[in-house]
């Protein structure tokens, strides 16, 4: 049994408190709910391959959703895997009408910051363009762990693995094979051996 502390430590747990927070009638709570996990829906609307106006909308209708569900959500802990499977099926929905997008066609937003130089902006644009690529070509189970575990501080192994159908115990050794993937085909590519 998890302590209570501990779970409030976890990204689910942080997540479950904020949901309660908004549900008990505090409106400012579902602004740190979105903060903390638009990261995390965002890249898995994006693994889905859409662009990312079909992703911001996917997004939008995905926490239009938790607000009209919110009431029907039982336990708050489950807000995370709730919001991660709204966003996977909105997104196929919406894939299905529309042509893909590879996911290495990143958008400005997904890349940039505003206060970087032009130089560095080049550089990091071109790194990022590199190791996405090398993304893309992994097996999709690799793509949508890896984008998840990525963005996710502290991420709940229980909970991603319910998110993402998988069983809890494949998530470290799949995570692990899906890296020395990506280190295997970017020691080959001789754009990432210079950087």
């Amino acid at each position: 049994m998890i302590n209570a502390e501990a779970d409030h430590s976890t990204l689910v747990g942080r997540a479950g408190d904020a949901f309660s927070l908004y549900r008990s009638g505090h409106a400012e709570a579902m602004g740190d709910l979105v903060a903390m996990l638009t990261p995390i829906l965002w890249h898995t609307v994006r693994a889905q391959r859409l662009d990312s106006t079909s992703t911001e909308d996917v997004l939008q209708t995905t926490w239009l959703a938790l607000v009209k569900n919110a009431d029907k959500i039982a336990d708050p802990r489950s807000v995370l895997q709730w919001l991660i499977v709204t966003a996977r099926r909105e997104a196929w929905r919406v894939s299905r009408g529309q042509q893909r997008v590879a996911p290495q066609e990143l958008d400005d937003e997904d890349v940039v910051s505003r206060e970087e130089s032009p130089e560095a902006l080049t550089m990091r644009t071109d790194t990022q363009r590199v190791l996405w690529s090398h993304i893309a070509d992994l097996p999709d189970r690799c793509r949508q762990l890896l984008r998840v575990i990525a963005f996710a501080d502290r991420p709940d192994y229980a909970e991603l693995a319910r998110a993402l159908g998988m069983p809890v115990g494949s998530i470290g050794p799949t995570r692990g094979r899906c890296l020395a993937k990506l280190r295997a085909a970017l020691a080959t590519d001789i754009r990432w051996e210079t950087r």
